[in-house]
Formats: C-alpha cells, sequence, structure tokens
C-alpha cells in the first residue's frame, strides 16, 4: 500500500483505518472502501478474482452472467489451480474449487464489466463444464440424464446447445476431471444440434 510507505508500522495504521470505518478488510492485505468513505465497492467478480488466485470466475455465477440460468446466483464460484477454498465476508461468499493446471487454463475469457473493472471468467462451455466437474454427486451416463440435469437442475437454456464451441467442449473432456460426464455433455450437444437441424 504505497500511501502507508512512511509509517515504521504501516499495519497498525491499517488496522486503526479499519476501527474508525474507512477500510474493511476482507483478508489479509484485501481492503475495501468502508461505510465513512462514500466509494462503491468493486463488483464480485473482480474481488473473487483478487481475494484467491490464481482464479476465474465459473459455473452458476458465470452462466448466470451469460444468461444461461435464470437464478441470480448469491455465492460467487471460481475455479483455482490451488487448493479448493471458501471465504465468507461482509460482501459475499466466495467459493472456489480445485482443477488441475492442465484444465484450468481452457476456454478462459476477459470481460469488462465496466470502464475500469475487467475480471478473468469462464466461456460458457467452461463454465457449464465446470459446473458439472464440481457438482457432487454428478455423474452424467446418458444423454437424456443430461437433458434432465440441464433443463431441471439448473434449468439451463438449452438453445444455448446449438452454438455451443465443441472444440472447447473436447478439450476439457481431455484435461479436466469428471471426464466420462463431460463426455456424454459432448454427446448431448451433438444430439441436440441434430435434432434442432431436423426442425429447419
Amino acid at each position: 500500500m504505497p500511501s502507508l510507505t512512511g509509517y515504521k508500522r504501516p499495519y497498525d495504521k491499517i488496522d486503526s483505518l479499519v476501527s474508525g470505518g474507512y477500510l474493511q478488510q476482507l483478508r489479509r492485505g484485501i481492503y475495501v472502501a468502508g461505510a465513512k468513505i462514500k466509494t462503491p465497492h468493486p463488483e464480485l467478480f473482480l474481488l473473487a478474482n483478487h481475494l484467491y488466485g490464481p482464479s476465474y470466475v465459473t459455473a452458476e455465477s458465470a452462466l448466470s452472467y451469460w444468461g444461461l440460468i435464470p437464478e441470480k446466483v448469491i455465492r460467487v464460484t471460481s475455479v483455482t489451480t490451488r487448493k479448493s477454498k471458501l471465504f465468507k465476508t461482509h460482501l459475499g461468499n466466495f467459493y472456489y474449487f480445485h482443477i488441475p493446471q492442465q484444465g484450468y487454463i481452457i476456454g478462459l475469457c476477459q470481460v469488462q464489466l465496466s470502464n475500469q473493472q475487467t475480471v478473468i471468467m469462464a466461456s460458457p462451455e467452461k463454465a457449464l463444464c465446470d459446473l458439472i466437474v464440481q457438482t457432487r454427486g454428478l455423474n452424467l451416463r446418458t444423454v437424456r440424464q443430461t437433458m434432465r440435469f440441464l433443463e431441471e437442475d439448473i434449468r439451463f437454456d438449452t438453445r444455448a446447445l446449438r452454438t455451443m464451441n465443441e472444440v472447447l467442449i473436447a478439450d476439457c473432456v481431455s484435461h479436466c476431471p469428471k471426464s466420462n460426464s463431460l463426455l456424454v455433455l459432448s454427446k448431448t450437444i451433438q444430439s441436440y444440434a441434430e435434432t434442432m437441424a431436423g426442425y429447419v
């Protein structure tokens, strides 16, 4: 924090700013403006990128942002190459789940939320794959089961299946956990596209 370089004990000064309501601590070393400073907080997705990294926003959080599920998600879900972790803060809860490096780097986007706030987020395809990976007890075995999961469990806009990047999905099958479930997802996308093509 450059503005505190002149202090012999900068953390004492930070503690006093927190106590005085000028700063609020999210975790050690990460602070946002407190109640006495009339400054808007950063977007939650931007905070998620910085709170624990490397990480990117994914699963329900990204799918909601892309308009593919109707629910507004309260908890921000991210992927990290570090161990899984949950942060509970006064601004919200931030959950991070682990994926190996080879699967982490697939399907990432830079998304500009405002003029000064750009975040790293999963593409729609990667967000859906990540959601399947992180959902405990979910093992997709058939196209019918997968469509039921999409339509009933997460209320996914299945029209988007027609435009999904199948190469990216194939990369997830090769490099992410739950490869069998992701392979069934890939087959489901192909089956849906073929079915819809018959109506054109």
